[in-house]
């Protein structure tokens, strides 16, 4: 988490890290609301999960990266 605060730290302008900061807040406050998995849950997805790692349906961090790459100019122009 602290590199990923950096980075938006140095990418992100003093108004963008204000509306960032302002909707995380308001997801958060929504996110509280929820109920927390059951084991049962929690252990389907890991399943899920594996099943698509297995046939393929993931993206590299390279992907990853790039996607974010490509997003900062969208970020930049909130």
């Amino acid at each position: 988490m602290t590199n990923l605060l950096e980075y938006l730290r140095g990418t992100l302008t003093p108004n963008n890290m204000q509306w960032l900061g302002e909707h995380l807040i308001e997801y958060a406050k929504e996110e509280s609301q929820l109920q927390p998995y059951t084991v049962e849950e929690l252990l389907q997805m890991a399943e899920t999960g594996r099943q698509q790692i297995a046939e393929g349906k993931y993206y590299t961090t390279e992907e990853v990266f790039q996607f974010c790459e490509e997003a900062e100019p969208q970020l930049k122009a909130v």
